[in-house]
């Protein structure tokens, strides 16, 4: 299959393919006559997997790592377990970190909208400040 061909069916530029090539994220295509690269038909589902797996937050490197032609004596079925295991728990580490950042937001929005009755903007923002340092200084 030609790279245009490739392309149009997994949606993306053929310079994004020529890239993964070059990462070796797929294999190197095998050159025609004329130069044109000639990939073959399962190169269209690597390309599918490499797209899933950074829209689900994996960096091209640990797509390199976890791809069974990166090292085939390495990567086996309970190395990429592992590998989807601890992506899942980065991602559960970064929904921790996510619900705590929301959850001071919130606090700092309820401060502002819910100043002391008579207090200015400036006086409301040296209290909100001050709290923020004593529950820094708790921890």
């Amino acid at each position: 299959m030609k790279i245009g061909e490739l392309a149009s069916l997994s949606g993306l530029a053929p310079s994004r393919i020529r890239f993964y090539e070059a990462s070796g994220l797929i294999a190197p295509a095998r050159r025609l006559a004329n130069g044109y690269r000639a990939y073959p038909p399962e190169t269209l589902n690597l390309l599918e997997i490499i797209r899933s797996a950074q829209q689900t937050g994996f960096s091209l490197e640990e797509i390199r790592n976890l791809l069974p032609h990166a090292n085939p004596l390495k990567n086996g079925h309970g190395e990429l377990l592992a590998g989807l295991r601890r992506k899942v728990a980065e991602i559960e580490a970064m929904e921790r970190q996510l619900q705590e950042n929301r959850e001071r937001l919130l606090a700092v929005i309820d401060n502002i909208e819910n100043k002391p009755e008579g207090m200015g903007c400036e006086a409301n923002a040296e209290r909100m400040v001050a709290e923020m340092r004593e529950r820094k200084a708790r921890h």
